[in-house]
């Protein structure tokens, strides 16, 4: 069957799932495997929950129609998804960067959400099966999307734009994440650049964070170039820290009549993000009004950078994701925030390869530099090196603990990489 044809049946039953316990009527399953699962497995399990069709890619003993064989699941989902994509003449905006992407990308679906039938990714499904669902989840009444995606390795963004075929994209920043892939820090630039490479040969246009030499280096040649930025460089929108001591205070310089936005995100490091999403509600012609009260109303959710209250309490959890680079501004977001009584729960950082070892000796080095009630390191990365702090092996451990203390009238931050679930600690 070529892909025309199972466009039409996409159509016809347009939803699409690739897990079996989420199947409802009339889906059409997906097959995916992987190193430890195999979705051929589980056809005739998807048939019985009510999938119309399942597309598999091996000899599976089941006599049904409803079973599609292709070569490959994978490739067949992500140009399904480009045949679904190809209909559709509006902006898809790509947003990609080690640090703040799906804060950037909630920020900008708020915003443009108040003018137009926005699509965007659901929580981080930003990976090669997550970017290909997300696009097959846009309906005809679609007027913008807005596609975050995740890479941890060159030629990954590349692939996605063959099937996102994107109009407009947004690199936040290029930092210390997931070094192991991308082979160091000019590996993280040229792989987060290929949107860029992919927008310069298509015409396409970027929202440029303007105080980032890096990234104008790496835009150069393409033509249409926004910018945002606090003012170290003449930007198109200019904006400040006008307070974080609590909840991020932003005052707008230039480029819209907005005097100032208080948001209920935590730390200055949000700024890039808070301007990133002026900057492109601002492109498309969304009201002042409009993006002040987005910004204003929008919540983080997801364990990123949520403040939590929890009886005398007050809790930073930023559980979502931790490299060197986010992991530095948070401590020193929290370092400065007014108050006493302040204990760090920090969880180990993932995919740093050769580099491991010291972008963790460095992690402790910067938590000398300030005073603490306690500190407490999860996870081996820290077993050699976590000195006289508190050490745990696992999160489980250090829930524990953290029971035990029962703690009153503290403030903490508890940060870790996705893999180390630091929210687990609060269970």
């Amino acid at each position: 069957m070529d892909i025309n044809e199972l466009y039409q049946i996409y159509l016809e039953h347009p939803s699409v799932q690739t897990d079996t316990r989420k199947v409802q009527q009339g889906d059409i399953y997906f097959a995916l495997k992987g190193p430890n699962f195999n979705g051929n497995l589980f056809a005739d399990q998807a048939l019985q929950k009510g999938a119309s069709f399942c597309v598999v890619d091996e000899e599976i003993s089941i006599a049904d129609k409803r079973v599609i064989r292709v070569g490959d699941v994978l490739t067949t989902l992500q140009m399904l998804a480009k045949k679904h994509r190809e209909q559709f003449d509006i902006p898809f905006i790509a947003i990609t960067g080690s640090n703040g992407k799906t804060t950037t990308k909630e920020l900008i679906h708020a915003v443009l959400s108040t003018k137009y039938k926005t699509y965007t990714t659901e929580g981080n499904l930003n990976n090669h099966i997550g970017v290909p669902l997300t696009i097959l989840k846009i309906k005809k009444d679609a007027e913008i999307a807005v596609i975050e995606m995740g890479a941890n390795h060159q030629q990954e963004i590349a692939s996605y734009c063959v099937y996102t075929l994107p109009s407009h994209g947004l690199i936040t920043n290029c930092g210390k994440a997931h070094l192991e892939g991308f082979g160091g820090i000019e590996g993280v630039r040229k792989g987060k650049g290929e949107l860029y490479q992919y927008l310069k040969g298509h015409h396409g246009s970027i929202f440029l964070f303007n105080d980032l030499d890096y990234l104008k280096e790496m835009s150069r040649g393409i033509d249409n170039i926004i910018t945002y930025g606090t003012g170290i460089d003449a930007a198109d929108i200019e904006g400040v820290v006008l307070d974080d001591k609590e909840y991020l205070k932003v005052k707008i310089n230039r480029g819209a009549s907005i005097d100032s936005i208080h948001t209920q995100l935590i730390g200055g490091y949000n700024l890039p993000n808070v301007l990133a999403a002026i900057c492109v509600g601002k492109n498309f012609q969304v009201s002042d009004e409009n993006i002040k009260n987005a910004l204003e109303s929008y919540t983080a959710s997801n364990s990123r950078s949520q403040l939590l209250q929890s009886g005398s309490n007050a809790i930073i959890l930023d559980a979502y994701n931790a490299n060197p680079s986010s992991m530095k501004v948070a401590i020193e977001n929290f370092a400065n925030m007014p108050g006493f009584n302040k204990i760090l729960m920090l969880g180990g950082m993932m995919e740093l390869g050769e580099e491991s070892k010291e972008e963790h000796v460095n992690l402790v080095k910067l938590i000398k530099q300030y005073n603490w009630e306690k500190v407490v390191l999860v996870g081996n990365q820290y077993q050699e090196i976590h000195e006289d702090y508190i050490y745990f092996p696992t999160v489980i451990e250090a829930r524990e603990w953290f029971r035990e203390m029962n703690f009153e009238k503290k403030q903490l931050l508890i940060k870790g990489s996705r893999s180390i679930q630091m929210e687990k600690i609060l269970e």
